[in-house]
């Protein structure tokens, strides 16, 4: 920056500042504003021209002024001018007043980008430095769209000096953030690559901060940054903190670059290259032994900074995931920071251990901390740190240490604070349901979580004990004698009524035996809670007091009084009023049978999967801890294993969709849901969550890709005129990462593009792709090949061209395209000889319109079918019309990929005219 000549000192400013400090009163203050305020615009109207130190000095008392707080409403123009001035403080001060007090909707802003132009033409890199940081501050959309293809040229000009390079580099990752529809891609993307092996490590940490951003979008563009990243870390690491003077930050050499290029590697898989992945495990290891050495000052700087270079490659080493020694290295170094007396560094190794325990070579180091894990739940003074350490113990949880660690999270439970305390009841009640080896404990667990947080308990965490002891017969009896020793308490939370309402009213003729929990005494039991009970909790006991009535014939008359009190026949709610009446009613005048088959047990539910996790997951968000449940390899068994153990695990996570009818009396089953599991163990239902996906057979066309996966790892695995989808995997032994990528084929956008395996962005836009990384564990030898559904809507029109296999007739025609579930349209085409069909396609959340026109060539013997789709894929249309030939009695069905990956069809949905 040039010097600042004696004469820009700007006494009148200085005398303005110091009056104002000056002032007794905040009226005073106004006052000597408001004077200031009206000798400028003077000033500025008065028919002397000023020169540009006055210029200078009197927009400065007017930046002040505004950072002050008041409004000001002149002198624009006046800063604009000082724009065009050859002198630097006085171009300076425009720029500040400019980037500070001038919208992007200012009437003025064309001359200011005019000024800009000038200044970046110039070549003097002062003034072109001044012009990117107004830019970079200003930011707007108008901004991007006049410089955003002028400031790469800058960027990566070879005459260009290295402190403009730095602000063009910051301009432009600005202005991405911003606008990134603006910001083109262009050849200048490989140039600014090399910027990596630029001699100034400020244009290179420059550089490395436009390149991470750019590559999370467009990580093809920027591969060849992987190699230059690595070469550059392995350079900074390996150094003397001599050998980086200018760079050294407290004996760290070149802390900021060192994170930066750690994360732009991050955005990226392991090297292919080995003399590259050999280099980069180099320096991470080189990174983990300096963390071992003595501190070399005593300064917090010093050890921030140090840490600050650990954790990032601590992170990095997670991220790959590939080398066991490398993560059980990281493990330890972290459990050293557990008990660091710093605070912070004690919640970061938490944090980062919690991502560590998915990893399935470092899990076990993780769980060697357990003990000085649950010591930190139980002594930490800071809420947060506490939180991650609930996290840690949920991810480091397996069957081998379950109990003890649901035993330490109950615990913590009765004096957990109350923000973290529905969480808590979450991750407890899916460890329990996920690691139980007894059913009995199981119950006793959610009993006593009832117990200690009920209200922290969510209809989740109740519903899937009922599940599970009506899917259980073994521990039907048990749970019926415990849930009626718990109600004997003096105070019971009203969802440990709930749950002993419903399991007493389906079991409990199981313990009516014993003189101590005969049926009277049941029914009294509940009864005594009633009053004190909510509305829904009420109706559920009433619809226990029907059961009742089948269940002990004997107290039927006691219930009946209960029933005919005018507490219930004339109650205020309506719901109440009605269930008493209703019941009241069917057991005065129904039989003994009608009795019995109206109210037997409840089936068995539904094979679903639990819908706890996933509200624990809408809970957290997505990105933290909670996501270990999609990437943790399952090291042993569900603790309801389904009958077939599965060959490979992937993860998905279901969207539950509560559901009030607890007694089930007004559902009905499913048409194609699947057989009630059996009591000997099947895995536990929800009936609360979407309906289950069916297994559908491999996409037409794609078996001959899928057989080329035998002997490679990489290559396309299905592709047609939609959608093309790639592999890219890798294997180690028995555990294996798969990169998935979707590429849109069509000008339209995918809406609600959702992959079975992980969550993945749910629009696609056209020509884009989306990658997905899925970890694999091989548990077994199998036979059948993983089933990967995708599903997803595009708005366009899907045109077949196919060869008709019976001749065509036209009322036959008719009568298929009637069979097929559409309407028949008559008159609507220009030519006679085409058949027109329109419908509704009925889904559970929505109804989509489709048209259907068969437009048949007897010269060419071939038909041509063109279907307009709104929202749905209505793919292999053609086939499901041949199908419709020999099956007129199937009726239409919406389509979704199924298979590894193809199209099929999904029961209950019908076409309707």
């Amino acid at each position: 920056m040039p010097a600042v000549s004696k004469g820009d000192g700007m006494r009148g400013l200085a005398v303005f500042i110091s009056d104002i400090r000056n002032c007794k009163s905040k009226e005073a203050e106004i006052k000597r504003i408001n004077k200031e305020l009206a000798n400028i615009r003077s000033k500025f109207k008065g028919d002397k021209a000023l020169d540009g130190y006055s210029k200078k000095k009197y927009v400065c008392k007017l930046l002040f002024i505004f950072l002050l707080g008041h409004d000001i409403d002149f002198g624009h123009m006046e800063a604009v001018n000082l724009l065009s001035s050859n002198r630097y403080t006085e171009k300076q001060i425009g720029y500040l007043f400019i980037s500070v007090l001038v919208n992007s909707n200012s009437e003025l802003i064309r001359l200011i980008n005019n000024a800009i132009k000038n200044d970046l033409a110039s070549r003097n890199p002062t003034f072109m430095g001044l012009a990117l940081h107004c830019i970079a501050n200003v930011g707007s959309r108008e901004m991007a769209e006049a410089f955003a293809g002028e400031i790469p040229k800058i960027l990566v000009a070879g005459d260009t000096m290295d402190s403009v390079k730095q602000s063009a580099a910051l301009c432009l990752l600005r202005l991405y953030r911003t606008s990134p529809d603006l910001v083109p891609m262009g050849d200048w993307t490989s140039r600014v690559v090399h910027l990596l092996n630029d001699q100034h490590l400020g244009v290179v940490t420059a550089a490395t901060s436009l390149i991470t951003t750019l590559a999370q979008k467009n990580p093809e563009e920027f591969k060849t940054s992987v190699s230059l990243a690595v070469s550059r870390l392995s350079r900074i690491v390996t150094s003397a903190s001599t050998d980086l003077q200018d760079y050294t930050y407290y004996f760290v050499p070149a802390p900021w670059l060192s994170v930066k290029l750690l994360r732009l590697l991050q955005c990226y898989p392991p090297p292919e290259d080995p003399a590259v992945r050999g280099r980069l495990t180099e320096c991470l290891e080189t990174i983990l032994n300096k963390a071992q050495e003595p501190p070399k000052s005593k300064k917090v700087q010093h050890s921030n900074a140090k840490n600050a270079v650990l954790f990032e490659a601590i992170s990095l080493i997670i991220h790959h995931d590939s080398e066991p020694n490398l993560l059980v290295r990281a493990c330890n170094q972290l459990g050293q920071f557990l008990q660091h007396r710093e605070t912070n560094l004690r919640y970061l190794a938490l944090e980062s251990m919690c991502t560590l325990a998915s990893s399935e070579f470092s899990h076990e180091a993780v769980k060697t901390h357990i003990e000085t894990v649950i010591n930190a739940l139980k002594t930490e003074r800071d809420v947060s740190v506490r939180q991650r350490a609930v996290d840690l113990l949920y991810a480091m949880c397996d069957r081998s240490n379950a109990q003890q660690i649901v035993a330490e999270m109950l615990n913590y439970l009765e004096t957990a604070d109350y923000s973290i305390r529905e969480e808590i009841v979450l991750k407890v009640a899916i460890l329990a349901e996920k690691y139980a080896v007894d059913y009995t404990w199981y119950v006793d667990t959610i009993l006593n979580l009832i117990r200690i947080a009920g209200d922290y308990v969510s209809e989740e965490v109740w519903y899937r004990v009922i599940q599970i002891v009506i899917n259980r017969d073994d521990v039907q009896g048990y749970a019926a004698k415990t849930v009626f020793e718990a109600l004997q308490a003096p105070a019971c939370h009203e969802n440990l009524v709930k749950v002993g309402g419903y399991i007493l009213g389906e079991f409990g003729n199981l313990i009516a035996g014993d003189p101590r929990s005969s049926p009277l005494i049941q029914f009294n039991l509940l009864h005594s809670k009633f009053h004190l009970c909510s509305v829904p909790t009420r109706a559920l006991l009433l619809s226990t007091y029907i059961k009742f009535v089948n269940l002990f014939p004997e107290i039927k008359t006691t219930i009946q009084d209960v029933l005919r009190s005018d507490s219930q026949l004339k109650n205020a709610d309506v719901e109440l009023q009605q269930r008493a009446v209703e019941y009241l009613r069917l057991s005065t005048i129904a039989s003994t049978d009608i009795l019995a088959t109206v109210l037997e047990e409840m089936p068995p539910f539904p094979e679903r999967e639990s819908s706890i996790l996933a509200k624990l997951k809408k809970k957290k968000g997505p990105g933290t801890v909670t996501d270990l449940e999609e990437i943790k390899k399952e090291r042993s068994s569900d603790m309801n294993g389904s009958a077939e153990p599965a060959s490979v695990n992937a993860s998905a996570v279901s969207t539950p969709s509560p559901s009030a009818d607890l007694l089930g009396l007004g559902a009905a089953p499913l048409a194609n849901s699947a057989p009630p599991p059996s009591s000997s163990g099947s895995l536990l239902v929800d009936v609360f969550s979407d309906s289950p996906s069916a297994v559908a057979p491999l996409a037409p066309g794609s078996d001959d890709n899928f057989a080329r996966f035998v002997c490679k790892n990489n290559g396309v695995l299905f592709e047609n005129q939609l959608l093309q989808i790639g592999l890219k995997s890798e294997f180690r032994q028995n555990l294996g990462r798969m990169f998935i990528f979707y590429g849109n084929k069509t000008s339209t956008q995918f809406l609600n593009f959702t992959p079975t395996t992980k969550p993945v962005d749910p629009t696609v836009d056209g020509g884009a792709q989306v990658q997905q990384v899925v970890n694999i564990e091989c548990v077994s030898d199998f036979m059948e090949a993983p089933i990967l559904n995708i599903q997803f809507s595009p708005k366009q029109e899907v045109q077949n061209i196919f060869k008709a296999k019976h001749p065509m007739d036209a009322e036959i025609t008719k009568a298929k395209i009637i069979g097929f579930g559409s309407a028949l349209l008559e008159e609507v085409d220009p030519n006679p000889a085409n058949f027109v069909g329109a419908g509704i396609i009925h889904t559970k959340t929505t109804q989509i319109g489709c048209l259907l026109r068969l437009e048949p060539n007897l010269q060419a013997q071939v038909s041509n079918q063109a279907a307009l789709i709104r929202n749905i894929v209505f793919e292999n249309l053609h086939e499901q019309f041949l199908q419709s030939v020999e099956h007129l009695e199937e009726r239409a069905q919406p389509l979704e990929f199924s298979g590894s990956v193809n199209y099929r069809t999904t029961n209950g949905a019908a076409i309707d005219s």
